[in-house]
């Protein structure tokens, strides 16, 4: 196999539920799933930009974190469009 990724659509519980991550919580949680599919040789880890999400509207912040993390994986966005 020449390459293997991941996209992630990046949800978090809105309603505020025990149990449910914060929108910051889900934003690390992504940073050490993609150290982690990093260590394990994964080549892709993409993000969805949703801009009426609040943790998935601006990427480059997060994007930025996990290529300062992580050695050989390729990072970048995967594009929604809802109209």
């Amino acid at each position: 196999m020449r390459a293997f990724g991941f996209l992630s659509f990046g949800h978090y519980g809105h309603g505020g539920r025990p149990g449910d991550p914060s929108a910051g919580q889900a934003l690390h949680d992504a940073i050490d799933l993609s150290v982690a599919a990093d260590e394990i040789g994964v080549n892709g880890a993409f993000f969805r930009v949703h801009h009426f999400a609040r943790q998935a509207a601006s990427p480059m912040p997060l994007l930025s974190a996990i290529a300062a993390r992580t050695q050989r994986i390729e990072v970048g966005t995967g594009v929604i469009d809802m109209r």
